[in-house]
């Protein structure tokens, strides 16, 4: 009978790195290659841009007044308009991060 072949534990240390080290390459490479593409930049109505600027104003003078970091409220009733700014809004904080 043969007798097998015996593998150090250096060597199955060894095999387990390089095979981990080659998973963590391939999901990198496939994460980078599935990145989705950038939605393109919605028009933004008049209304809703005088508004989100308004709430950056309002947001600016807090920060100077040393406000910056509390919790700054307010809120809009709109009238009959068909106008939603709530998107624009969202996106525009949301970039101020």
């Amino acid at each position: 009978m043969p007798n097998p072949i015996r593998t150090s534990r250096r060597t199955w240390v060894a095999a387990w790195v390089v095979l981990c080290a080659a998973g963590l390459a391939v999901t990198a490479g496939l994460n980078a290659s599935s990145a989705p593409d950038p939605q393109p930049e919605r028009p933004v109505s008049a209304e809703c841009a005088e508004y989100v600027a308004d709430i950056e104003a309002r947001l600016a003078e807090a920060k100077q007044e040393g406000e910056g970091d509390g919790v700054l409220t307010f809120s809009r009733v709109q009238a009959g308009t068909g106008d939603d700014c709530h998107d624009e809004l969202r996106d525009r904080l949301r970039d101020d991060r």
